[in-house]
């Protein structure tokens, strides 16, 4: 899965990447409890290849029932969710990720639905230790924000599509989700120049017809492999507690996301990074 990789590895470039709401993305609270049980063989690597030809696939006969998604509990002897190992395997094939391949690499996410300002402080932490990310963005956030996401683009994370009103795309139209997506991604590249590629899908939702309507817009879905309990600005987890949650979940491709409304996140983020790169793992751009 050598496409998930950037040649901004080993630091982030000073030029523009070509990549790609008020509202947090509630599911996951689910992240740590909701379960799966273990698929036999299931594949220690991430299938890359897509198998279907995105311009060929009728949308109406694919499944659209809502999943929301967390990573669950349930972990292989390489400290993976199972859920994210089966997922990977069973939705790959519409350019969805839900881990990485099996490679000492971390993938680091944020989900920008509003600003409480930590995310300059983040961005200062992310300059200072050179490992890049990817922001997902809300149109509200755009508007709102326009000097932050400028700073994102300068500094060479990823810009990525979240959507324009933050809507489950399970529960609406085909039509509505193409224009979610597409409002935001036309707005991005008239007012910052940039494209963006990678979306996440509000509040984790997504079905087979979603993933595979996405891959038409000629995205790339990407979920996550752990997330903690860290959207709610007045429910923050002690830093030591945090550090000590996100530390232990270090897997190889792991993809993270984390949300830049609270303090935690902001305050243990070097930590963070300083602890898995002792342990050899390596920051990636995730594109």
């Amino acid at each position: 899965m050598s496409n998930l990789e950037s040649n901004a590895s080993s630091g982030i470039s000073d030029g523009k990447s070509d990549l790609s709401s008020a509202l947090s993305d509630g599911n996951s609270d689910n992240n740590n409890s909701s379960e799966s049980a273990p698929a036999s063989g299931a594949s220690s690597e991430v299938a890359a290849e897509i198998h279907v030809s995105p311009a060929t696939v009728d949308l109406s006969s694919l499944d659209g029932t809502k999943q929301g998604w967390g990573q669950g509990v349930q972990l292989d002897d390489q400290n993976r969710p199972i859920s994210s190992l089966q997922f990977q395997e069973k939705y790959g094939k519409y350019d969805a990720y839900f881990i990485g391949n099996d490679e000492k690499v971390i993938y680091l996410t944020f989900d920008e639905g509003y600003e409480n300002g930590y995310t300059a402080t983040i961005l200062d932490t992310l300059k200072e230790k050179n490992v890049p990310a990817v922001f997902f963005v809300t149109m509200d956030y755009v508007k709102k924000e326009p000097d932050l996401v400028k700073r994102m683009i300068d500094e060479g994370h990823a810009v990525g599509n979240h959507s324009d009103k933050h809507v489950s795309y399970p529960t609406v139209s085909t039509e509505r989700c193409e224009q979610e997506t597409m409002n935001l991604h036309h707005y991005i590249d008239e007012n910052f120049g940039y494209k963006m590629t990678l979306f996440r899908p509000p509040m984790g939702e997504f079905s087979e017809r979603v993933l595979a309507q996405t891959q038409q817009l000629g995205y790339k879905t990407m979920l996550w492999s752990y997330a903690y309990k860290d959207w709610d600005p007045k429910n923050q987890m002690d830093n030591t507690k945090a550090l000590e949650k996100v530390n232990g979940a270090l897997h190889n491709g792991a993809i993270y996301l984390l949300h830049a409304v609270g303090s935690t996140n902001n305050d243990i983020l070097g930590d963070f990074i300083d602890y898995a790169r002792s342990q050899g793992y390596e920051f990636k751009l995730f594109q």
